[in-house]
């Protein structure tokens, strides 16, 4: 590829030549373009952000691709040239050029971050992270471990942070968290915000640019590959763990809810002042379209009673551990108990938890039975609105998120260019309620926590309960497989 007079209508990465003919590159996107663009041209630009920059290399001598795929994360390429610095150097039109009428179109979206109350002409920031909370993935959990680990990723590179909620399929990200922290400047220019390469000063992550942010060099610069523990990935942790301890903070009605429920479940295992209290055993049981890890649950779920024995193993060890028996004993045992969350509601009416206590009672999934029982609507009951001849028995699917609120004529599991109803956008808000608030209490309340790996909750529930807990007192238990804590699985 090589540069042309007139800049293509589209984004994408452009070779160009400098006032002494030497061949550089950088990432154009139309002034005029919407923000953000959308998922596939993000991953269109990552795709074509690898060949541009080997092209030059080429024209210019320096290398192989294959040379240039060993290099670090942090190897800055020389002749890629920021948004910017080429709109200074004449390479790029920029705003001002005759080339473009940038209209209000091209500074939409909407970003959180940005101090709104602050003066107008605040300086633009020098360096910046975007999060974009759009992603063709219908679970929540995924989003959440990159967008914390992306402002961890901010924070350690000094970058300000961002985020960006104008199309996230779960509605305002204020609707479910409070405002992430703000910064003391101003946003870029959005046509400066850019996926790749990871040098740019203003970059973009989302779903779709993932393999370029958190892929094989990342892993490679982040992970500790003589570490054979948990431990080899702490760097990694460490990162998810600086965007929990930021980013999550329940909205004003959900935050005083938990704060509420863990301190009830905790009175719930004090035994007397002095005295040795009761343990409680967080389960989390993810069902739906996620299977497990262990090859012998391929295409099922881990049997419930795995759980369950588990958590009466895990109780009976901490009970042996008092060293107390008779009427301390015996009260050690009455205090302890398991709290349970699940996307699946039949699991809380099974055998092995029906004498468990959920998690939240704030927002609930409620099956085909319970429905036929409910005497009336309950406000705090998430029906499912697909098909009223179902209900969520089974756990949460993707074709079930996409659908919900669409007419049952349509509703084939795919989605779908048209804008989402408000009754849609509603439903989806209390399914990410309740789950941020599943993960908020058994994380913050559970001495211990089983899960599996599989799950993305799981991960996350690792990180709420931090390291020293979590890891170093072995009290995070994952019965899926041999496998140590890692963060995205892309």
């Amino acid at each position: 590829m090589v540069g042309e007079d007139d800049l293509p209508d589209f984004p994408t990465p452009i070779a160009v030549a400098d006032r002494h003919g030497k061949s550089k590159w950088t990432v154009s996107i139309p002034p005029t373009a919407r923000f953000p663009l959308s998922v596939s041209e993000y991953s269109d630009i990552c795709a074509k952000c690898q060949e541009v920059a080997a092209h030059v290399r080429e024209l210019r001598g320096s290398g192989s691709p294959s040379q240039q795929a060993q290099l670090g994360y942090y190897h800055d390429d020389p002749y890629f040239v920021d948004v910017s610095e080429a709109e200074k150097r004449g390479l790029l039109p920029g705003v001002e050029g005759k080339a473009w009428t940038v209209t209000a179109r091209a500074q939409e979206g909407h970003l959180l971050g940005a101090d709104q109350d602050g003066p107008a002409d605040k300086e633009t920031c020098k360096t910046s992270l975007t999060f974009v909370l759009e992603s063709p993935d219908a679970g929540l959990g995924n989003t959440l471990m990159m967008l914390w680990m992306a402002y961890g990723l901010a924070k350690k590179e000094r970058r300000s942070f961002f985020v960006d909620d104008s199309r996230w399929a779960y509605g305002k990200y204020t609707d479910m968290f409070k405002e992430p922290p703000t910064t003391g400047c101003s946003p870029p220019p959005r046509h400066e915000m850019v996926p790749c390469p990871h040098q740019a000063r203003h970059l973009v992550v989302s779903g779709a640019t993932a393999r370029e942010t958190f892929g094989t060099s990342f892993i490679a610069e982040y992970e500790r590959p003589r570490r054979n523990d948990a431990s080899r990935d702490r760097p990694m942790y460490d990162l998810a763990r600086a965007g929990f301890e930021a980013l999550f903070h329940l909205n004003s009605e959900d935050e005083p809810y938990v704060a509420s429920r863990v301190n009830e479940l905790r009175a719930k295992s004090k035994v007397a002042e002095g005295k040795t209290d009761g343990t409680i055993v967080g389960v989390h049981v993810r069902h739906g379209d996620l299977h497990p890890y262990e090859y012998q649950y391929n295409g099922a779920y881990i049997p419930l009673n795995i759980y369950a024995e588990k958590a009466r193993e895990i109780l009976e060890e901490s009970y042996n551990a008092s060293g107390y028996t008779g009427e301390h004993g015996m009260a050690i045992k009455q205090h302890s108990f398991t709290v349970l969350a699940s996307d699946d509601p039949l699991v809380y009416e099974s055998d092995e938890f029906s004498h468990s206590l959920r998690a939240q009672e704030q927002i609930k999934l409620a099956s085909k039975q319970q429905e036929t029982h409910q005497p009336a609507p309950n406000k705090h009951v998430m029906h499912k609105f697909v098909d009223e001849t179902f209900g969520w028995e089974g756990g949460f699917f993707a074709t079930m998120f996409w659908n919900l609120g669409r007419p049952s004529h349509v509703a084939d599991g795919t989605q779908t260019a048209l804008e989402p109803s408000a009754e849609t956008m509603r439903l989806r808000g209390l399914i990410g309620r309740a789950y941020v608030m599943d993960l908020a209490v058994l994380g913050q309340a559970s001495d211990t926590v089983i899960c599996t790996m599989s799950a993305m909750a799981c991960r996350l529930l690792a990180v709420i309960m931090g390291w020293e807990k979590s890891m170093d007192d072995g009290k995070w238990v994952n019965i899926d497989g041999n496998y140590q804590w890692t963060g995205l699985s892309l």
